[in-house]
This record gives C-alpha cells, structure tokens and sequence, in this order.
C-alpha cells in the first residue's frame, strides 16, 4: 500500500474486526454492525481508507457492545499484528530482530513503527518517546470522546503483539494515557517486560 492521504488509515482497524463480531454475533451481526455505523460493507483490502469510517466501527462497538468491546477490539489488534507479520515485515527483518538484545531490537522496532505511523494514526500525530513508549496526538479512532476507562485497545494490542513476537515474548502493551479519559488530547503506550 502506497502512503495515505493524511485522512485515511489502513484497513485492518476495521477488517480485522470482523473475524471478532461474526464468531461473537455471526455474520448477521457483522451486517448489522457495519449498518450501524453507517458502513455500506466492509474495505476489499486493497487499498487505505478514510479514517472516520474506521472511527466509526470502533466507536459503534464500543457503544453496542459495551461489555465485549475492550476484549474485542484487543483481538482485532492482535489479528492486525499477525498481518503486519505476515504481510508487511520480512522474515529476514523478523529473524534480524529477535536474534538482537531486546533493548536493541525495541529501537529499531520502534523506528519501523514510527516511519510507518501513516497506516494508523491518519490526521493524528504519532511520536516515539523512546523504544518502549509511544504517542498519538489527537488519534482519529477516538477523537471527540470521553471514557472513565482506556479506549484505544485496538493500538495497544497491535503494538503489544508486534513487541512479543520480535523482542521479547513478555511484552505487553499499557495504555497509560487516554485522550478520552484526561481530555488532554494524548493516547501515551508504554511497552512493559514481564519477568
């Protein structure tokens, strides 16, 4: 995929979303959910969409199914990962990243994150603070919203699965910071080791 319009993100913040609502709804309640947030049917896949309708998806869930969504929206995004691996990172690259020490391999990873934060973050601004802490400023997933809890799961859970699969099978990934809970405008990602 050729770099986005600042408007669109990839397609996997919705594809990969649908796995997820068909085995909890089936396929009914994919097509419902898709109606609900005023999708006429899901991305081919081939090309970056624009960022609202993604937003759009995420924040329909969020309100439909409440309960479920949090868990939902981590699957997705560990299901987006899984593509990134498959897809999008080379296997000699992949190899390369989990031979080196885990503080290396977290650099370069980080850099690779950053140059490709136009598949996500849209009309956001993303910033690597360092290796194992990320930003998005103003993220176009849950722009305008207010929560008393996290809700950018979706990212946390891509960054998370990335980081256990190439540096360490430990990681994980913490939203520390929500722009909808602290109005602040910032979504801040730490990566933690486990032990």
């Amino acid at each position: 995929m050729t770099p986005a319009r600042r408007d669109e993100i990839g397609p996997n913040a919705i594809l990969q979303f649908l796995p997820v609502i068909d085995r909890q709804e089936g396929r009914e309640g994919v097509r419902r959910m898709l109606a609900a947030a005023g999708l006429a049917g899901s991305p081919d896949g081939t090309r970056m969409i624009p960022e609202t309708e993604a937003a759009a998806l995420h924040r329909t869930l969020r309100r439909l199914m409440p309960r479920q969504a949090a868990g939902m929206a981590a699957e997705a995004g560990r299901g987006t990962a899984d593509y990134i691996l498959a897809h999008r990172i080379p296997k000699p690259a992949q190899w390369l990243l989990k031979a080196l020490p885990a503080p290396l391999s977290a650099r370069l990873l980080a850099r690779a994150i950053a140059a490709h934060a136009w598949t996500f973050a849209g009309t956001g601004t993303f910033r690597a603070v360092d290796a194992w802490t990320f930003e998005i400023r103003d993220n176009p997933l849950i722009r305008g919203e207010t929560s008393s809890s996290p809700l950018c799961g979706w990212n946390a859970a891509v960054f998370g699965h990335l980081y256990a699969a190439l540096v360490d099978r430990t990681c994980i990934c913490v939203e520390t910071d929500c722009a909808a809970v602290t109005g602040a405008h910032v979504c801040r990602f730490r990566i933690r080791r486990g032990r």
